[in-house]
């Protein structure tokens, strides 16, 4: 039984193998995207997938977000029918869900959502998982994309929403992020997550960073360099992508202003290969930013009983009930 023991702290001690550092070479490129909610993943995805498309590329973007607003962009402002949605109205008429019944296309570009619950009445991490045991009905396994684009909420990367890394549903992880603390905290969690499932044998990496809305105070590249992944590509907070975007125009296309930064983009998303990251603790993620600007000048004060009833409690050593005396 010792003996057993140590095997067993000798083999948990290991370092598992380094993330290939090679050329992705399944047919099919699975790529998570993962950011805070609101930094801007689905403008990010509508126009990158835009442009694969325009490049030739056969192109799928699901979007995993149970807000279901991955693809309003792409389509213009128009809602897409959901997956979840769609799937119990089916079965509530006896009928079974079909492709033509969730996916759609714009030119060039395939897109469906997975969609999730009504508010307070379910698990959307569950629906996430619901959605993809319908996608593998589908044949989801047996489609022939270039590339397929999971756009993930990363607030949560627990349940449904850590699927992809969990589950070695993808090769690599791209985070989007911008200079401001709450979305690197969350890109921090998610380097966090795929290093937590790499030590239990997992193989997913993260590609790089996309950084939204750059205003040029540099915190997002200096996470990047410290977490050790790179940047494949920094989009200005410029007005012109902000009213575009706000109108549900694609600005990512051939021959415009934007379109060679998302050539680009397109470009590094197909080639980055998945790294491992190197998370950053919570004092070091704080270290990026000013002290006026996370309050890192605040000290501690431990509160005390007095603090918290108003009066000094004598403590009372034994388990034996005393009563006050009136």
């Amino acid at each position: 039984m010792v003996q057993l023991h140590r095997a067993m702290r000798d083999e948990a001690a290991q370092e598992p193998d380094p993330v290939s550092s090679g050329e992705v070479t399944k047919a099919t490129q699975i790529i998570a995207i993962y950011g805070k909610g609101g930094i801007g993943k689905s403008f990010t995805l509508a126009n990158l997938s835009y442009m694969m498309a325009q490049q030739g590329k056969k192109v799928l973007l699901i979007g995993c977000d149970p807000k279901s607003d991955t693809t309003s962009l792409l389509f213009g402002g128009r809602a897409c029918p959901t997956i979840i949605e769609t799937s119990s109205k089916k079965k509530l008429a006896g009928e079974e869900v079909t492709i033509s019944d969730v996916c759609f296309k714009r030119d060039g570009v395939f897109a469906m959502e997975l969609g999730g619950p009504e508010v307070g009445r379910g698990c959307g991490g569950r629906g996430i998982i619901h959605g993809f045991e319908l996608l593998e009905k589908l044949g989801f396994h047996e489609w022939g994309f270039d590339y397929v684009l999971l756009d993930f909420l990363g607030d949560v990367v627990c349940g449904g929403f850590g699927l992809p890394i969990a589950r070695d549903m993808c090769q690599k992880v791209i985070v989007v992020g911008s200079n401001d603390l709450q979305s690197l905290y969350v890109a921090n969690n998610v380097c966090s997550a795929v290093e937590y499932f790499r030590k239990l044998g997992g193989n997913v990496g993260v590609a790089g960073m996309v950084i939204n809305k750059d205003d040029g105070t540099g915190e997002a590249h200096a996470f990047a360099e410290k977490v050790g992944i790179p940047i494949l590509s920094a989009i200005p907070a410029h007005e012109d992508i902000r009213r575009k975007s706000a109108n549900y125009e694609i600005v990512g296309i051939p021959g415009t202003q934007w379109g060679p930064m998302f050539e680009t983009l397109a470009t590094n998303v197909g080639e980055a290969p998945p790294v491992r990251p190197k998370p950053l603790s919570q004092d070091e993620l704080l270290g990026l930013f000013a002290s006026d600007v996370v309050g890192r000048n605040v000290v501690l004060e431990p509160a005390t009983v007095f603090d918290m009833v108003g009066r000094d409690d004598v403590q009372k050593p034994s388990l034996e009930v005393v009563y006050d005396t009136v």
